[in-house]
């Protein structure tokens, strides 16, 4: 699933698609409310493992960032169509019934989800000395070659 190798030199993302990125997090508003935020937390690693279980949901890849109060997971998906089905999913419908009972209108914990549709030839990205990350891990990667050197030429190239 994932790969620590480094790739030395600069690399940016094959996708050349419409892509949909969706944020998604909770925010730890009271520590000693453990029995309110753990479940919480503890959701959300069944929906990840069944996602990428299921490539035809739609899921392409993810990547986690946990800070002291708050998590932040940014995910990839093919299109809006197959985020907004997923959300239907019994995995998700569960997460979410469980979370309105034990933390629904408490102050306890905190979530958030922002979802971005981002058109074709409206993004582009570069990984320097880095393992396989981001988008390019969601779309796969390849070498930037010298007429794709600036962020400008990337663009252009996806027009």
């Amino acid at each position: 699933m994932f790969q620590n190798k480094v790739f030395s030199g600069r690399y940016t993302a094959e996708s050349e698609d419409e892509i949909v990125i969706f944020i998604i997090g909770m925010r730890i508003n009271k520590w000693r409310a453990v029995h309110k935020w753990m479940p919480v937390f503890k959701a959300m690693p069944p929906m990840i493992r069944e996602l990428y279980t299921n490539k035809d949901l739609g899921f392409l890849s993810m990547e986690s960032f946990f800070g002291l109060r708050t998590t932040l997971m940014v995910q990839y998906w093919r299109s809006l169509d197959e985020l907004l089905a997923y959300a239907k999913e019994q995995t998700h419908l569960t997460a979410w019934k469980n979370f309105n009972q034990l933390a629904g209108d408490n102050e306890a914990v905190g979530i958030y989800h922002e979802t971005y549709i981002v058109p074709k030839g409206k993004y582009e990205c570069i990984y320097g000395n880095m393992p396989i990350y981001g988008l390019a891990r969601a779309t796969g990667h390849k070498p930037i070659a010298p007429a794709l050197s600036s962020a400008r030429q990337r663009l252009q190239e996806k027009v």
